[in-house]
């Protein structure tokens, strides 16, 4: 070939390769090197607008000129990777709660990542594009649990606002990940705003509520996770003060994104702007809902308004193309941090695969949390723990001691490994001892029941009483409740408490330890003297069996405390569909109960002692600081969680007291360790309805330290300057 020739080649070659190579170099969204905001606004002019439109549903769908894959948004993560197949299931949410212990739930939630990342890249290597094997999680559920009917309470971590936020805070930050500039998964705090209940009337009730008790209970968690970063807020089904949340304007942009900062995307609950104009019939069809959402700041919609019907909403002149940007472009900010648009070996989360699913290291925790969740409610005569080599036959009976429902609660996934109670108490105590299983009773029947002979022949009785999910949870899935998922009243089923006085009877003189599973508030007093020892169990989730026979058998101390009020009655508590905080919770309420909040005792004992005063008067700029020996004076090792309670002067609507700090403790029995409780006087401002902003009121303040909210071990009084 003559140099003339190869000199043409060349050229031409040139002629087409140039404007190829040049126009890759312009597609900045695909260059990682590039900042996030340059490659979303790269991406967005790329995008027709029925393209950009179709990216604002939750079933996202593929483009495939510019590479974009379809994606499913809805994904699970609840206590453990949902409705994806094998994944450790975590205790409940308020099981959860009940250890108070931040710590170990941010280690649940980073197994729980590290699984979703796992099961994300075995379903992309084979090109699948699933529903629930995605990165992105509607979770948590950091609702206030305001009254204890509410079915899916248990999804939350109870009735106090700061528990809820320290806790919910924790499960973000393992959820998503310390990389400062990829997600590991996207968390969501949901339902936004106002929302637990009624479940049936979810679609279109109205949440009346005032200034003062929207922020300082209602929002006060949304506040705290949305500074700890979180990715994404679900707006609720509901209305707040008439106006439903999905279109809420002064919720979702003005408090959300302009008073609080939110970068991330808000997404609405499933099917809530079909509730708009449906059920709460605030606008007269999706076209005027579709543009309301966006303008009040609604980015991706969990039902298919959007993508049906915003376009129409432009061509009407009622929204533009530019809002429609605005709305797609947080979406694109989450998928870029997600790494949806990078070669998959730049995730630092790439090579996770099978052996990162359930695997011992993540067992090992569902575990620990499981012994931590759970509440000693009762132990007359210290009969427990149980000393095994003192008893050589057991019987492990009732509906749910065998029950995988009772275990693994809602919003849940798979195990081939869950250990249920009778499964547990069996493994503890080996092949040398003799175990029996009956169901006991059923969900409804108060008179043929089982097993109470064989109970009365064997040394001791493990019965386990309680719900289920098929009778408290979400509408439609709490299938066997008579409202809607909710409870009507307290009570446990009376064939269970008939059970409970026909196993006494059969069973006498001989221990009968009484395990109950529930997500809230139940009348432990209908079978308290039919019981030694009561333990609430919640809904422990895979190795809940195990844990209980922990417990039982003292390899470990119990040290769950109740992250809600157990009541006297449903008497003593403000009607259901009053949003007030009057009259509820701990906060509140200063009635009767059966157990307050924080209760929960040990197998050992615990003595504080002071190791420095607190000041006696604080600036607002202030922190108090108080440190605190905390001494073991039983006879077995233990965790006490140490809860810090403020009591307010004694103006109008203040709390009767509310906790603003905790810490678990772990000491082995004769030793002590010391603790600092750190509380900002900033922490104690409260909202103030005429100036409509927050206020630390100056006065005399108490700071009360225990282990419950009614204990006092130490109290310190102090007062704040203006």
């Amino acid at each position: 070939m003559n140099t003339k020739l190869k000199c043409c080649l060349f050229l031409f070659g040139s002629i087409v390769f140039i404007p190829a190579l040049l126009q890759a170099q312009a597609k900045v969204y695909k260059d990682a090197s590039q900042p996030i905001e340059a490659r979303v606004k790269d991406l967005i002019s790329r995008l027709t607008l029925e393209e950009k439109v179709s990216l604002l549903g939750y079933n996202s769908k593929a483009v495939p000129r510019l590479d974009i894959p379809a994606y499913n948004w809805w994904n699970e993560a609840l206590h453990g990777v949902a409705r994806a197949g094998e994944a450790t299931i975590f205790p409940q949410a308020i099981g959860m709660a009940a250890t108070f212990n931040d710590d170990l739930l941010k280690q649940v939630s980073t197994a729980i990542s590290t699984e979703a990342r796992a099961k994300y890249n075995l379903a992309i290597a084979k090109d699948r594009h699933l529903q629930y094997m995605g990165l992105t999680f509607w979770t948590p559920n950091i609702n206030i649990f305001r009254d204890p009917r509410w079915g899916r309470g248990q999804e939350t971590y109870g009735e106090d606002p700061y528990l809820t936020a320290t806790m919910g805070t924790a499960f973000v930050k393992g959820l998503q990940g310390n990389d400062p500039n990829h997600l590991k998964a996207s968390a969501t705090a949901k339902h936004f705003a106002v929302h637990s209940g009624p479940e049936a009337t979810r679609d279109y009730f109205d949440a009346v509520v005032d200034e003062k008790d929207l922020r300082e209970t209602y929002l006060y968690a949304f506040h705290a996770l949305v500074n700890g970063g979180v990715e994404s807020v679900m707006s609720a089904y509901n209305k707040v003060n008439g106006t439903p949340n999905s279109i809420n304007k002064l919720l979702l942009t003005d408090i959300l994104r302009k008073e609080w900062g939110f970068k991330g995307h808000v997404v609405t609950d499933c099917g809530a702007l079909n509730d708009v104009y449906s059920t709460h019939k605030s606008l007269p069809g999706p076209i005027e809902t579709a543009a309301a959402a966006i303008k009040a700041g609604v980015d991706l919609d969990c039902s298919t308004v959007l993508q049906n019907d915003a376009i129409k909403a432009v061509q009407k002149g009622l929204l533009t193309e530019n809002e429609i940007n605005g709305a797609l472009a947080t979406l694109l900010r989450t998928e870029f941090k997600l790494g949806f648009y990078d070669d998959a070996t730049l995730s630092p989360y790439h090579n996770y695969g099978a052996d990162s699913v359930h695997n011992n290291a993540h067992i090992a925790i569902a575990r620990k949390a499981a012994q931590q969740s759970m509440v000693l409610l009762k132990n007359s005569n210290n009969v427990l723990p149980l000393n095994k080599s003192n008893y050589s036959s057991f019987m492990v009976l009732g509906p749910n001691a065998a029950s995988l429902d009772a275990m693994i609660a809602n919003y849940h996934g798979t195990s081939s490994m869950v250990v249920n109670f009778v499964e547990g108490i069996t493994a503890a105590v080996g092949p040398g001892a003799r175990v029996e299983y009956d169901q006991g009773s059923d969900y409804k029947d108060t008179t043929h029941f089982g097993g109470t002979w064989a109970a009365g022949n064997a040394d001791a009785t493990i019965t386990v009483v309680g719900l289920s999910p098929v009778l408290e949870g979400e509408a439609g899935d709490a299938f066997l409740s008579e409202t809607g998922g909710d409870r009507k009243n307290l009570s446990l089923p009376a064939s269970e408490i008939a059970f409970m006085k026909e196993l006494r009877k059969s069973v006498k003189n001989k221990p009968i330890i009484a395990v109950i599973t529930a997500g809230s508030d139940v009348d432990i007093d209908a079978i308290a003297p039919y019981a030694d020892a009561i333990i609430l169990a919640w809904y422990p989730g895979e190795q809940g069996g195990n844990a209980l026979a922990d417990i039982v058998f003292g390899d470990v101390s119990p040290s769950g405390h109740l992250p809600l009020t157990f009541y006297k009655a449903l008497s003593n508590v403000p009607d259901y569909k009053d949003y007030s905080m009057k009259g509820r919770t701990y906060r509140y309420y200063n009635g009767p109960v059966q157990y307050p909040f924080g209760f929960g005792l040990s197998y050992t004992e615990f003595a504080y002692s002071l190791k420095n005063e607190i000041k006696s008067k604080y600036k607002t700029t202030d922190t108090i600081s108080v440190k605190i020996l905390v001494k073991n004076t039983g006879k077995m090792n233990g965790d006490e969680v140490v809860q810090a309670y403020i009591e307010y002067p004694q103006i109008d609507r203040m709390p009767v007291k509310e906790l603003k700090s905790f810490k678990r403790v772990s000491v082995n029995t004769g030793g002590e360790q010391s603790i600092i409780i750190n509380i900002p006087v900033k922490e104690l401002q409260k909202w103030d309805m005429a100036s409509h902003g927050w206020k630390t009121y100056p006065g005399n303040y108490k700071l009360i330290l225990g282990s419950s909210s009614q204990d006092e071990k130490l109290t310190l009084p102090f007062t704040v300057g203006k």
